[in-house]
């Protein structure tokens, strides 16, 4: 892999894991633990939050995918970072619109009974970290 590829995409995706690390596993589960947050304020600052999460990481997506195509990339490294893109895109495609749509009627004043469908969310978020790391550490062989 080129060195000028490999350093892209090794920063980009350390950044990225970052970022993810940061915001779902640390603000998102924090941020209903803080005095008077409720349900729906939670929900509505998580929205804000992880609609800025989802762009930045499309943009870090879509960097990252150009650096891998364009430096020769091994399959060690193009597997993972093939993943971590294709996690992201099922979580923007499939699983967040569900979310939305229930959010939307907990911010409405509808009073429905506890959700668990964001562990799915949670799940890809776990697995997605898991493939930065893989990604991140063949990168750093490379």
């Amino acid at each position: 892999m080129n060195t000028t590829s490999a350093a892209t995409a090794t920063a980009v995706t350390f950044v990225w894991l970052g970022m993810v690390l940061a915001i779902s596993f640390l603000e998102a589960p924090l941020k209903f633990r803080a005095p008077g947050v409720t349900v729906p304020v939670g929900l509505g600052i998580g929205r804000l939050v992880f609609r800025a999460l989802n762009a930045v990481e499309s943009v870090l997506a879509a960097v990252l995918v150009c650096a891998v195509a364009a430096g020769g990339a091994p399959a060690g490294v193009v597997w993972p970072a093939g993943a971590a893109a294709v996690l992201l895109l099922v979580q923007l495609a499939v699983v967040r619109p569900f979310l939305n749509r229930r959010s939307d009627r907990v911010l409405a004043g509808e009073e429905l009974p506890r959700s668990r469908s964001h562990l799915w969310y949670v799940a890809l978020e776990a697995v997605k970290v898991v493939a930065l790391i893989a990604l991140g550490t063949a990168l750093l062989g490379t």
